[in-house]
């Protein structure tokens, strides 16, 4: 079954340079800053939030960007409003960075118009306001932010602020997936993978979860795994499941880790091994991943890879029904039901 996700709605970054800098570059923005080029002190502020070719020095930035964006360079005026937003050296204050957002946004900067927007979906230092969310959204899209095109898609697809319509989604995942946005392929292979709005295509699918998986949306590698594991769309291949399943479980997608300890579980594509499927369980239970916790609870329930243990069965099975796994809570009654276990 394809992991649906209730989305982070969008990741916000922001890349003043992107290569490596030399001390003679440090001095030279630095003398251009001074003599009142704001955009140097902006990319200034930036090494300096990053740590990129000096130390790290988040009050400096502040002051940079405080200085480029009271000239009026609106991106310092978003990435001192993500400061403020993020408590980066300073005390968090979502009505501070809003301030910015609206300043920048106001000045028909497309990505303060989406910083915006994200801000009203979540309800971040102000009411939700998933209509609001959507105007914001639509202007910085159509400005050319095309991370708030897919953003704007998913508000489509769930129908929040809007009437939910999977055709105008997928229009807009395309929109932003054709400009290498990692999140607008993502969720466009989730519509396909899903059959939602579009009819299902495995083999899409997979196509658009490569792409994401070979940016930067690592659920992309957990969704393409997969889709290896069930052979949908591909030919069936546990062990390029469980090569995806590691990139994914490494870089803290939890699905990744259960996947993978399923492998390990059942002897798929790799040798059973009980005590590398219980570490993998309980990396993903301790982040709330309810299914992983019902089985942590059927390994000590059974004695699979631990010493048998009701009492830690009845502790899992009780987490995993707490988050919301049915499994668990259906576990849990059959224990009590069948051994002298207090509730």
């Amino acid at each position: 079954m394809i992991k649906k996700y209730q989305s982070y709605l969008f990741s916000v970054i922001m890349i003043f340079c992107c290569h490596y800098l030399w001390a003679t570059d440090i001095d030279k923005l630095q003398t251009e800053c001074n003599q009142g080029k704001i955009e140097s002190c902006g990319t200034l502020g930036n090494l300096y939030e990053t740590g990129n070719g000096v130390l790290q020095d988040y009050s400096t930035a502040k002051k940079l960007y405080e200085k480029s964006c009271n000239n009026g360079f609106m991106k310092s005026c978003n990435a001192l409003g993500l400061l403020y937003q993020n408590g980066k050296g300073l005390k968090q204050d979502y009505k501070k960075a809003n301030e910015l957002f609206e300043k920048s946004c106001t000045n028909d900067d497309s990505w303060g118009c989406g910083l915006l927007g994200h801000a009203y979906y979540y309800g971040k230092g102000i009411p939700q306001n998933y209509s609001k969310a959507k105007e914001l959204l639509e202007k910085s899209c159509s400005c050319g932010y095309y991370l708030s095109c897919g953003a704007l898609g998913f508000l489509y697809e769930k129908g929040n602020g809007v009437s939910q319509n999977y055709l105008k989604a997928k229009e807009l995942y395309e929109k932003a997936c054709n400009e290498n946005i990692d999140l607008g392929c993502f969720y466009l292979g989730l519509l396909y993978a899903n059959g939602r709005g579009v009819k299902q295509d495995y083999i899409k699918a997979k196509q658009l979860y490569e792409k994401s998986c070979n940016g930067s949306i690592i659920e992309s590698c957990t969704n393409l795994g997969l889709l290896y594991e069930k052979g949908n769309g591909v030919k069936q291949d546990y062990r390029q499941a469980k090569k995806l399943y590691e990139k994914s479980c490494n870089g803290n997608d939890i699905l990744g880790c259960t996947s993978l300890g399923g492998l390990y579980l059942n002897s798929n594509g790799v040798q059973q091994d009980y005590i590398k499927a219980k570490k993998l369980f309980e990396k993903s239970c301790d982040k709330k991943e309810g299914i992983s916790c019902n089985i942590l609870g059927t390994l000590y329930a059974e004695g699979k890879g631990v010493k048998q243990n009701q009492i830690k069965a009845k502790e899992y099975f009780e987490k995993s029904c707490q988050l919301g796994a049915n499994t668990g809570c259906t576990n849990l009654n059959i224990l009590y039901k069948n051994q002298n276990i207090d509730k």
